[in-house]
């Protein structure tokens, strides 16, 4: 067994001593982070100077039982008081924190458990995963929300392996949760060039940990899990920022021109309508999928490429989503569109796409960047997958093969015909849809498989997820009838 599964498997073990005291999974996890921030420290001396000797590991290791509690207290709350400590980053994680532990002899038992793995230098992304893998773990048992920030490792992968991460180029996630995307651009990256020790210049070194990776996450507790992952996989978290994509921080001038976007935005209702002045199509919509799209379109550099996770109603919504569909095409080549099976999310019935586009090379708005859109459907007579069938990277190893090696998506294709799942459609065969891309031509069993559905449980969410889309759609609905003339303006500015 590796480091990283034996620390997932000793660590959530324990959770169930604090899971009677009526502790949260998150809450479990978060307090983790705290723990595993101390205990990483422990092993940089570079971040352990950043720390002051009372609260460092060696102290909290070596403080009795009596005395442990209380120190743990304490340095929560010096190292989140940004007057005793200089590191922004180490502010960050640690603002606000507060334990939920009540029982010091179950402190000294997550301190010990944590303390009795052994690390080297070397082993520091197996570390890494370790705190990645507690995010899985805690996706699995809740199931409910989960998917609003953790997106499976194995779609991460497969997005990253298509999309080509270089060194030199800024990649951005928008709706970072936990930095699952930009962490396995970074080891991407890292394994092209040796490390990054095939770059020639200090400058181009500097720019990939300090410059390359930049992201927005609107959740303060998520943000805290953010920091942790990203240290623990020694990213500067400099250009990650704490804010809504949909107000001016998504419109700051960091976030825009970049080379790559990969993210899985958030779903469903946003409260409101975007705050920021630049998105010209969605400026009303009250939904996070359509602005979080035009943001990544408006956000692309020339020549920039895009993979992002939308849900089936971005393929087919009218009025805004429909303008806002013309714009992707116009501007962007949107060379493909992978229809994913259901249940990867850890919430049965959420159905899902990853939409791959580049922006068109011309400065000025294009007409009709996009000639063909290529379709695969991995969704139609897939298997159920949930925690006793996890997605794996496999069962997308045919798409990645029909996808081809270029990028952009220019490689040599073959279209499978009506018995196939991947299939072209020309820019005129769209048009004559309605410019409506929920194109399916295989039978759609993904339903029927929660009949196979194990635990009250997986019925429950399975159902709680048909309901949320039904009401998704009727809110999405009504903002179209409750909507000013914001759609027939965009067209005619097409």
């Amino acid at each position: 067994m590796n480091p990283a599964t034996d620390l997932v498997n000793k660590l959530w073990r324990l959770c169930a001593l604090l899971r009677k005291d009526g502790v949260t999974y998150q809450q479990y996890v978060t307090e983790l982070t705290y723990l595993l921030f101390l205990k990483m420290a422990s092993e940089q001396k570079d971040v352990e100077q950043r720390i002051h000797a009372p609260y460092r590991w060696k102290a909290l290791k070596s403080a009795n039982e009596t005395e442990v509690l209380k120190l743990y207290r304490q340095a929560l709350i010096d190292l989140g008081d940004g007057e005793k400590v200089s590191d922004r980053a180490i502010v960050a994680i640690f603002q606000n924190a507060a334990t939920i532990v009540r029982d010091p002899a179950n402190l000294r038992k997550l301190i010990n458990a944590i303390d009795e793995l052994h690390w080297f230098a070397e082993e520091r992304d197996s570390f890494g995963d370790a705190y990645e893998g507690l995010l899985q773990r805690m996706a699995e048992e809740t199931k409910r929300g989960a998917g609003q920030y953790f997106t499976p490792r194995a779609l991460i992968d497969v997005m990253v392996r298509l999309m080509q991460p270089e060194a030199g180029e800024v990649i951005e996630d928008p709706a970072c949760g936990t930095g699952g995307f930009l962490i396995a651009a970074n080891l991407h990256m890292k394994a092209e060039t040796d490390d990054y020790f095939e770059l020639e210049t200090e400058k181009e070194k500097e720019f990939q940990v300090r410059h390359a990776l930049r992201g927005i996450e609107n959740v303060p507790d998520t943000y805290r899990l953010l920091l942790m992952n990203l240290y623990l996989h020694s990213i500067d978290p400099n250009n990650i920022a704490l804010g809504d994509t949909l107000s001016p921080t998504g419109a700051d001038t960091r976030f825009r021109n970049v080379d790559l976007i990969l993210t899985n935005p958030p779903f469903g209702p946003a409260g409101g309508p975007p705050t920021r002045d630049d998105l010209t199509i969605t400026s009303t919509v009250s939904s996070y999928q359509l602005p979080f799209v035009e943001h990544c379109i408006r956000a692309l550099k020339p020549g920039g490429r895009a993979a992002v996770i939308v849900p089936d109603n971005v393929l087919f919504d009218d009025g805004r989503g429909k303008t806002l569909r013309r714009r992707l095409m116009n501007w962007c080549d949107l060379h493909t569109i992978l229809r994913l099976p259901v249940g990867i999310f850890y919430a049965q019935g959420v159905k899902t796409n990853v939409l791959f586009f580049t922006r068109s090379e011309n400065e000025a708005p294009v007409k009709d960047a996009t000639k063909s859109v290529w379709i695969y459907d991995a969704r139609s007579g897939a298997p159920s997958f949930g925690k006793t069938n996890p997605f794996r990277t496999s069962d997308l190893e045919d798409f990645v093969k029909a996808f081809g090696s270029d990028r952009n998506g220019r490689a040599k294709r073959k279209d499978q015909g009506e018995e196939g799942r991947f299939r072209r459609f020309t820019r005129d065969e769209i048009a004559a849809r309605g410019d409506n891309l929920d194109i399916t031509w295989l039978k759609d069993t993904s339903d029927q498989a929660e009949d196979g559905l194990e635990t009250p449980e997986d019925i429950a969410a399975a159902i709680e997820g048909h309901l949320k889309s039904a009401l998704e759609e009727v809110a999405a609905l009504m903002a179209e009838l409750e909507g000013d003339l914001v759609t027939a303006d965009a067209e005619v500015a097409e």
